[in-house]
Protein backbone atom coordinates (compact mmCIF):
# COMPACT_ATOMS: atom_id res chain seq x y z
CA UNK A 1 0.00 0.00 0.00
CA UNK A 2 1.40 3.21 -1.40
CA UNK A 3 2.05 6.23 1.78
CA UNK A 4 -0.77 8.04 0.15
CA UNK A 5 -3.21 5.51 0.56
CA UNK A 6 -2.69 5.17 4.04
CA UNK A 7 -2.78 8.60 4.70
CA UNK A 8 -6.19 7.92 2.98
CA UNK A 9 -6.54 5.50 5.41
CA UNK A 10 -5.82 7.46 8.48
CA UNK A 11 -8.08 10.39 7.56
CA UNK A 12 -10.99 8.00 7.04
CA UNK A 13 -10.23 6.38 10.65
CA UNK A 14 -9.56 9.67 12.75
CA UNK A 15 -11.93 8.04 15.58
CA UNK A 16 -9.77 4.84 15.82
CA UNK A 17 -6.11 6.54 14.51
CA UNK A 18 -6.31 9.46 16.55
CA UNK A 19 -3.80 11.63 14.58
CA UNK A 20 -3.43 13.89 11.73
CA UNK A 21 -0.15 12.60 10.58
CA UNK A 22 2.03 9.62 10.85
CA UNK A 23 4.97 10.18 13.59
CA UNK A 24 7.91 11.75 12.64
CA UNK A 25 11.42 10.53 12.68
CA UNK A 26 12.85 12.46 15.01
CA UNK A 27 9.43 11.41 17.72
CA UNK A 28 9.96 7.94 16.76
CA UNK A 29 13.96 8.34 17.63
CA UNK A 30 13.05 10.37 21.01
CA UNK A 31 10.16 7.58 21.93
CA UNK A 32 12.78 4.04 21.02
CA UNK A 33 15.55 6.27 23.25
CA UNK A 34 13.63 5.87 25.90
CA UNK A 35 14.52 2.19 26.07
CA UNK A 36 17.23 -0.17 25.82
CA UNK A 37 16.31 -2.26 23.15
CA UNK A 38 19.54 -4.52 23.31
CA UNK A 39 18.63 -6.31 25.80
CA UNK A 40 14.70 -6.39 25.20
CA UNK A 41 13.62 -10.18 24.43
CA UNK A 42 9.87 -9.07 24.44
CA UNK A 43 8.42 -5.85 22.80
CA UNK A 44 4.88 -4.64 22.17
CA UNK A 45 3.75 -2.16 20.05
CA UNK A 46 0.25 -0.71 20.19
CA UNK A 47 -1.05 1.08 16.91
CA UNK A 48 1.33 0.00 14.40
CA UNK A 49 -0.21 2.72 11.93
CA UNK A 50 2.11 3.11 9.13
CA UNK A 51 5.32 1.10 10.49
CA UNK A 52 7.28 4.02 11.32
CA UNK A 53 7.77 3.09 14.59
CA UNK A 54 7.64 -0.32 14.22
CA UNK A 55 10.90 0.48 11.93
CA UNK A 56 13.16 2.16 14.59
CA UNK A 57 12.15 -0.19 17.19
CA UNK A 58 13.62 -3.19 14.59
CA UNK A 59 16.37 -1.01 13.95
CA UNK A 60 16.97 -1.01 17.76
CA UNK A 61 16.15 -4.54 19.24
CA UNK A 62 18.12 -7.83 19.96
CA UNK A 63 18.36 -10.06 16.68
CA UNK A 64 16.65 -12.69 19.08
CA UNK A 65 14.13 -10.54 20.32
CA UNK A 66 10.28 -10.66 19.63
CA UNK A 67 8.16 -8.26 18.57
CA UNK A 68 4.30 -7.95 18.60
CA UNK A 69 2.32 -5.23 17.01
CA UNK A 70 -1.19 -4.69 17.47
CA UNK A 71 -2.95 -3.20 15.29
CA UNK A 72 -6.84 -2.67 14.58
CA UNK A 73 -6.98 -1.59 10.99
CA UNK A 74 -6.56 -4.28 8.53
CA UNK A 75 -5.58 -2.22 5.62
CA UNK A 76 -2.35 -1.11 8.26
CA UNK A 77 -2.11 -5.01 8.83
CA UNK A 78 -1.60 -5.88 5.44
CA UNK A 79 0.96 -3.43 4.71
CA UNK A 80 2.94 -3.67 7.86
CA UNK A 81 2.94 -8.05 7.05
CA UNK A 82 4.32 -7.15 3.59
CA UNK A 83 7.06 -4.42 4.88
CA UNK A 84 7.87 -6.12 8.04
CA UNK A 85 7.98 -10.21 6.88
CA UNK A 86 10.53 -11.31 9.86
CA UNK A 87 9.83 -13.98 11.73
CA UNK A 88 10.46 -12.25 15.16
CA UNK A 89 7.98 -9.40 13.98
CA UNK A 90 4.00 -10.66 14.36
CA UNK A 91 1.58 -8.54 13.62
CA UNK A 92 -1.80 -9.23 15.38
CA UNK A 93 -4.95 -7.33 14.06
CA UNK A 94 -6.60 -7.09 16.80
CA UNK A 95 -7.31 -4.59 19.97
CA UNK A 96 -4.58 -3.90 22.41
CA UNK A 97 -7.17 -4.45 25.16
CA UNK A 98 -6.22 -8.27 24.39
CA UNK A 99 -3.03 -8.21 25.15
CA UNK A 100 -2.56 -10.93 27.72
CA UNK A 101 -4.81 -13.22 25.32
CA UNK A 102 -0.86 -13.35 22.88
CA UNK A 103 1.21 -13.34 25.94
CA UNK A 104 0.46 -16.63 27.37
CA UNK A 105 1.78 -15.60 30.51
CA UNK A 106 4.96 -14.11 29.20
CA UNK A 107 6.60 -10.93 30.60
CA UNK A 108 7.29 -7.84 28.24
CA UNK A 109 10.48 -5.76 28.78
CA UNK A 110 8.71 -2.36 26.80
CA UNK A 111 5.39 -1.39 25.15
CA UNK A 112 5.94 1.00 22.79
CA UNK A 113 2.31 2.52 22.21
CA UNK A 114 0.60 5.59 19.69
CA UNK A 115 -2.85 4.73 21.04
CA UNK A 116 -5.53 7.73 20.74
CA UNK A 117 -5.84 7.41 24.81
CA UNK A 118 -8.52 10.44 24.50
CA UNK A 119 -10.45 9.16 21.90
CA UNK A 120 -11.16 5.01 24.04
CA UNK A 121 -13.78 4.72 25.89
CA UNK A 122 -13.13 4.40 29.79
CA UNK A 123 -13.51 0.64 29.20
CA UNK A 124 -11.18 -0.18 26.58
CA UNK A 125 -8.32 2.62 28.31
CA UNK A 126 -8.69 0.32 31.65
CA UNK A 127 -8.24 -2.42 29.51
CA UNK A 128 -5.46 -1.58 27.87
CA UNK A 129 -3.52 -0.06 30.37
CA UNK A 130 -4.05 -2.45 33.28
CA UNK A 131 -3.09 -5.62 31.31
CA UNK A 132 0.11 -3.18 30.01
CA UNK A 133 0.74 -2.74 34.15
CA UNK A 134 0.80 -6.31 34.42
CA UNK A 135 2.56 -7.71 31.51
CA UNK A 136 6.09 -5.51 32.26
CA UNK A 137 8.27 -7.08 33.86
CA UNK A 138 10.20 -5.16 37.05
CA UNK A 139 12.03 -3.32 35.00
CA UNK A 140 10.41 -2.99 31.62
CA UNK A 141 7.90 0.71 30.52
CA UNK A 142 5.34 2.21 29.16
CA UNK A 143 5.79 4.21 26.34
CA UNK A 144 3.01 6.33 24.88
CA UNK A 145 3.19 9.24 22.24
CA UNK A 146 0.45 11.64 23.35
CA UNK A 147 -0.46 15.23 22.01
CA UNK A 148 -2.07 16.47 25.36
CA UNK A 149 -0.03 16.74 28.80
CA UNK A 150 -3.35 15.99 30.76
CA UNK A 151 -2.85 12.71 29.89
CA UNK A 152 -0.09 12.18 32.61
CA UNK A 153 -3.23 11.90 35.00
CA UNK A 154 -4.43 9.00 33.55
CA UNK A 155 -1.43 7.05 33.36
CA UNK A 156 -0.71 8.30 36.92
CA UNK A 157 -4.11 5.93 38.19
CA UNK A 158 -2.27 2.97 36.88
CA UNK A 159 1.87 3.53 36.54
CA UNK A 160 3.95 4.83 39.62
CA UNK A 161 6.16 6.44 38.17
CA UNK A 162 5.12 8.67 34.90
CA UNK A 163 8.05 10.88 33.27
CA UNK A 164 7.31 13.21 30.10
CA UNK A 165 9.33 14.88 27.63
CA UNK A 166 8.57 16.61 25.01
CA UNK A 167 9.43 17.42 20.91
CA UNK A 168 8.23 20.42 18.41
CA UNK A 169 9.67 18.26 15.60
CA UNK A 170 6.58 16.29 14.95
CA UNK A 171 3.06 17.44 13.54
CA UNK A 172 1.67 18.13 15.92
CA UNK A 173 4.14 18.88 18.46
CA UNK A 174 4.36 15.68 21.18
CA UNK A 175 5.01 14.52 24.70
CA UNK A 176 6.65 10.83 25.30
CA UNK A 177 5.67 9.57 28.34
CA UNK A 178 7.23 6.75 30.01
CA UNK A 179 5.72 4.76 32.66
CA UNK A 180 6.52 2.39 35.30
Amino acid sequence: MSKSNLLIELYSNLGTTGALTFSSKALVKKMISQADLSQARLIVEMGGGDGSITQGIINQMHPEAELLVFEINESFCEAMRLQFPQENVKIINDSAGNLDEHLFGRKVDYIFSSLPFSFLSKEVTDAILSQSKQALGTSGAFIQICYSYLLKNLFKKYFNQVNASFTLKNLPPAFVMVCK
